[in-house]
């Protein structure tokens, strides 16, 4: 039996059912693929840490070990410790039904408070320039609209508007929906896009290919919406693969590296040495709109944040020369 790379291989008996249990129960809650692989390798690598011993049989000691080791010999970032915690916490919760008042108590990584990296707008211009085809169409989504990377690539033919000039961003981060703007620059090269993605949606259909992965339980509540124009993704991937939950072969959306990679390597070419990213776009996109002098309450809907002292962290960048501070070296 061979195992995909990327998907946690089961253990000896009788981990293997533990393991399954897991994956079921994030299945149900209807969590992603991404987060139910995360979760089912961080539970995985806590009990072959651990010799193989069942969880049930370990407690406290045992989680601050494994944290630690991370920690200190893995030397890991303090988000990657949250989310290992995060797991044992739905292993422990979830799945064992244990209460372990202690868990609670467990120290978590302090996460340190970095300023992001944000590109100038002359920088956007010389990187956007630089990027073509698919890849720059993505890009300048990305900083026109403020989305994240994995909205962009899971965005759906029905979710463009463009009467409205808008976009529905479905199921972001925490699971909300939101909307944001369609910029105008984008229309004719987005429709023009369209008309070839169109192509490949018929050959599909022409070629009796299954429709493309619908969320929840819409697939059988609505059989044939996965086959109909408007749920095809906006970036659908050129090969079909192999639906990992389902065992079905259907175009799925294109896959993130790609663009990453594009980013990557066009950045390296306008000669930018910030440490950009494809969230950089993102991060460009909300400090411009507050240089434009846009509310931040405005930028905080368009970006999603539940929070607005997240989007707060943007405004550091309107404090022009330390705090708005002149330099005595500028007197002289």
């Amino acid at each position: 039996m061979t195992v995909s790379p990327d998907y946690p291989a089961p253990i000896d008996s009788p981990k293997p059912r533990l393991l399954d249990e897991v994956r079921a129960a994030l299945r149900v809650r209807h969590y992603s693929l991404r987060t139910e692989r995360a979760y089912v390798g961080w539970i995985r690598r806590f009990i072959l840490f651990h010799d193989k011993r069942h969880p049930a049989e370990m407690g406290e000691t045992e989680v601050t070990a494994f944290l630690t080791h991370l920690a200190v010999e893995g030397n890991v970032a303090a988000a990657t410790q949250h989310q290992a915690l995060s797991s044992l916490l739905f292993l422990y919760r979830e799945i064992l039904k244990v209460d372990l008042p202690w868990l609670k108590e467990v120290v978590r990584a302090k996460k340190p408070q970095r300023l992001p990296a944000v590109l100038s707008r002359q920088e956007v211009q010389r990187l956007l320039a630089l990027m073509e085809g698919t890849h720059g169409l993505m890009a300048r989504l990305l900083y026109g609209t403020g989305m994240r990377l994995m909205e962009a690539v899971r965005l759906r033919v029905k979710d463009v508007d463009f009467a409205r000039g808008e976009v529905l961003v479905r199921d972001g981060k925490g699971g909300k929906d939101r909307v944001t703007m369609l910029p105008q620059a984008l229309v004719a090269d987005l429709q023009a896009h369209l008309v070839k993605v169109r192509a490949i949606w018929e050959g599909d259909r022409a070629a009796g290919r299954p429709g493309v992965w619908m969320p929840d339980a819409l697939e059988k509540k609505y059989p044939k919406a996965a086959l109909e124009w408007g749920w095809f993704w906006v970036f659908p991937s050129r090969e079909l693969s192999v639906d990992p939950r389902t065992g079905i072969e259907r175009r799925h959306h294109t896959h993130e590296t790609a663009l990453q990679r594009a980013i990557k390597k066009c950045l390296g070419m306008a000669g930018i040495a910030k440490p950009a990213s494809t969230h950089t776009l993102r991060h460009s996109f909300a400090t411009h709109l507050l240089e434009s002098g846009y509310d931040i309450r405005t930028v905080q809907e368009l970006l999603g944040h539940s929070d607005v002292s997240t989007t707060m962290i943007y405004t550091h960048v309107l404090n022009r020369g330390g705090k708005g501070v002149v330099s005595p070296l500028d007197h002289l």
